[in-house]
């Protein structure tokens, strides 16, 4: 049965693997404890976990750099725990079926970690509004038209808000940079010299 305790495969799941088939996990000499030093590569605040680029291990300064597994939960800080980028941290790890995973982390000299200032979304938080979502008629933003209390007011230019003309006729987008679309005029429609007489 090559090692299986049962003949279906998802039956293994959670069973430990035997020791033959972990042999080609290179096993540290003595500690399984390792200690290392770098910063945060990225990190997920939503999700709660990240990697970390090792440069030192074991004081001693690594040729090419070495990503490390961390989640949130091996974070040594108060309150809400994350990493942001860039961030300086020393570390303890172990080696998994996975790869490198860290087991403690901390700012330098053993100090809390910063973290990132970023916090995820929360659920049923209500959404900002966005800039045009407001009333046409009084341009206020706490109401839309239906529930205007003012009555029909002037209608005026959406971009510079004048009752003389309309946005398509706005002299003060026209003159912005990047707002000068002038469509071609087809030549049926050109008026002549002699088609105004």
């Amino acid at each position: 049965m090559m090692g299986n305790a049962f003949p279906c495969p998802e039956m293994n799941r959670g069973v430990p693997k035997p020791a033959e088939e972990t042999q080609d996990i290179p096993k540290p000499e003595g500690s399984s404890q390792f200690t290392g030093s770098g910063v945060c590569k990225w990190f997920n605040v939503r999700m709660g976990f990240g990697f970390l680029t090792m440069t030192k291990r074991d004081g001693i300064d690594l040729e090419t750099p070495l990503d490390v597994f961390v989640h949130q939960s091996k974070l040594h800080m108060e309150g809400f725990r994350s990493l942001k980028e860039g961030e300086q941290v020393e570390f303890t790890f172990k080696k998994s079926s996975k790869g490198l995973e860290s087991t403690h982390v901390t700012g330098p000299g053993g100090a809390p970690c910063i973290g990132s200032e970023r916090r995820p979304k929360v659920k049923g938080q209500p959404k900002r509004r966005t800039k045009g979502d407001r009333c046409y008629n009084c341009g206020g933003f706490d109401h839309h038209a239906k529930e205007c209390t003012l009555p029909p007011q002037p209608k005026k230019c959406h971009f510079c808000h004048s009752p003389n003309h309309m946005v398509a006729q706005c002299p003060s987008k026209n003159t912005q940079p990047g707002n000068q679309q002038e469509k071609p005029v087809p030549e049926e429609m050109e008026v002549t010299p002699a088609m105004a007489e």
